[in-house]
């Protein structure tokens, strides 16, 4: 979710709530399968704030001997106003880079918004991954995953594609009863320079007019639909997308809505599609349907079981004030542990209230396999901070020579990481880092 513009001042420490910090070092961890999954340690550290604008997840890079992030938000937004906060800092290491001031970011070139009804970029954009190519041995190709969020206003419903969105009885926003609910999409951009100039791929996954969710129904101020929040990391051939699905599994309708039927196919979902596609991706993704990635990057997908919560459990529907969803997923290879591993929020009230991070784990290093890219543990929680929303936890690489030398990023981690979170309250927020998480094999 993308629709807090945050101050970023400082936040005093509230009561703490931490799994895995005791207990992890005294029991063996289990999924729900009866399979023993790593241990960690949450190491108080001394804080970390990031000084520049973070809504979303940290898109981070190697160029050469260079450490480039892209935090911010960047495009048309006509709730919370045009932005021009998508920027980057470089230093010799992580660490460096994250401690930059504000002034020390510069602002990449962008590809402008078009009008309305134009074919191009419309709305606001985040980048949430970025993917270096491999055949260029510069390390200059760069493929951002960026969020994309549109209204009715901005990307209005065109008959002849079937894109966009109809102004009736659309849900309200998060800024009041007369504010609009965003649709969230996922696209790519490229560029050849290393981040300093980019150019729009086009959107590759995202949930048409059917699968908005509508009043009187969609109560949550979150979204109306769509998918969002992503994080990719790149198995064999492909490029996997894990993110937010908020969308109505078919033709939503008032006289036949099944909040059930909306739960069954929301939480955290995957797609993929083929590196050979970023070039030229739209409607290239295919979706995970439950068993293979076989449903159209605009048809309906099936989420990951294990990271779904039960209604049993107060598991329920994106669109209701409850919540009870996992969202936001952060997704790391751990060449320490030899598996994947994805931190996540959990959105527990409207506009996605919750604070807590919860952590999981997948033992299979090629996501192509048979259900591999499904065999996530249940997820376990690992900070709580009552009080807070707690959004966009990621693992950040350090300063240490194994970091530096590995060319480790948020993508790609060893044993000990960072961990940071955007701290949010209603009068402030901020990004930073209070953790070093550090992870075990089997019992510690």
């Amino acid at each position: 979710m993308k629709t807090i513009r945050p101050t970023l001042t400082l936040v005093a420490l509230g009561s703490l709530t931490i799994l895995g910090l005791f207990s992890c070092s005294t029991k063996k961890n289990t999924d729900q399968s009866g399979t023993s999954t790593p241990s960690y340690k949450l190491i108080p550290a001394k804080k970390v704030l990031f000084n520049s604008f973070v809504d979303c997840n940290m898109a981070e890079v190697w160029v050469g001997d260079t450490f480039r992030i892209f935090p911010g938000k960047y495009g048309e937004d006509p709730l919370w106003g045009n932005a021009h906060d998508l920027k980057y800092a470089s230093g010799q290491h992580a660490e460096e880079v994250f401690a930059r001031k504000s002034g020390e970011f510069t602002e990449p070139t962008m590809p402008k918004n078009v009008p309305v009804g134009k074919p191009g970029l419309h709305g606001a954009v985040w980048f949430e991954t970025v993917y270096q190519d491999t055949t260029d041995k510069s390390g200059k190709t760069l493929f951002a995953v960026y969020h994309n969020e549109n209204y009715p206003a901005t990307l209005p419903y065109n008959p002849k594609t079937g894109e966009g969105y109809v102004n009736k009885n659309w849900p309200q926003g998060i800024t009041g009863p007369t504010s609009p609910a965003a649709v969230c999409r996922i696209g790519i951009m490229k560029s050849t320079n290393g981040g300093k100039a980019w150019e729009n791929k086009g959107i590759f996954i995202e949930d048409l007019q059917a699968h908005m969710i509508l009043k009187p129904h969609n109560t949550s101020k979150t979204f109306a639909g769509g998918v969002g929040d992503p994080s990719a990391v790149a198995s064999g051939d492909y490029l996997y997308l894990f993110y937010g699905e908020y969308g109505y599994p078919g033709q939503y309708a008032d006289g036949s809505y099944d909040p059930k039927k909306e739960w069954s196919g929301q939480c955290i979902s995957v797609a993929r599609i083929r590196l050979s596609d970023l070039d030229n991706p739209v409607g290239k993704a295919k979706r995970w349907d439950g068993k293979g990635f076989n449903a159209p990057y605009n048809g309906v997908g099936a989420p990951i079981n294990s990271l779904q919560i039960p209604q049993t459990e107060d598991g329920g529907p994106a669109s209701s004030p409850s919540g009870g969803f996992y969202w936001g997923p952060s997704v790391s290879w751990n060449t320490y542990l030899h598996c994947w591993v994805m931190l996540m929020g959990k959105a527990v009230g409207p506009s996605w209230a919750g604070s807590s991070i919860y952590i999981s784990f997948n033992k299979s290093q090629d996501l192509g396999q048979a259900l591999q890219s499904q065999e996530w543990s249940k997820p376990q929680l690992l900070l709580d901070k009552p009080g807070y929303f707690l959004w966009y936890p990621a693992l950040q690489p350090m300063n240490t020579p194994e970091d530096i030398a590995n060319r480790n990023t948020c993508l790609r981690l060893g044993q000990r990481a960072r961990l940071f979170v955007k701290n949010i309250k209603p009068e402030k927020s901020e990004y930073l880092s209070e953790y070093i998480l550090d992870f075990r094999k089997g019992n510690p």
